[in-house]
């Protein structure tokens, strides 16, 4: 007998919305993980950090803080910024594990590289 209202009590409260997924079992907006971001910033002819390692779906935004333009152009062509004057932002998000390297088109000799893992 308190086996069937300790399970009548659980389902009451589950289908109450009380447990922690929700009565639609999903996780609570605390808990939900918002997409990833990080900022790479291209300042006095380089771009800082050079190295920036990353899960899959995160969103890479570059910022130029340089006086002069610049471009974020991938070596396999997955990404190319328009010129970015200064404070200008381009961002692209990495949806498949690899490892990327890319260079300002203008200054060949700036290189980076993202590491999506």
């Amino acid at each position: 007998m308190r086996r069937r209202v300790c399970v009548a009590v659980a389902l009451a409260a589950m289908l109450a919305g009380g447990s922690r997924a929700g009565a639609a079992g999903k996780l609570p907006a605390s808990a939900q993980q918002k997409p990833a971001m990080t900022e790479v910033k291209i300042d006095n002819f380089s771009f800082g950090p050079a190295t920036t390692t990353v899960a899959v779906g995160t969103t890479v935004t570059w910022v130029n803080r340089d006086d002069i333009p610049h471009t974020v152009v991938s070596t396999d062509g997955v990404f190319k910024s328009k010129v970015m004057d200064t404070d200008e932002k381009f961002s692209f998000t990495f949806s498949k594990a690899g490892t990327y390297t890319y260079f300002c088109s203008i200054h060949p000799k700036m290189t980076g590289t993202v590491v999506v893992q």
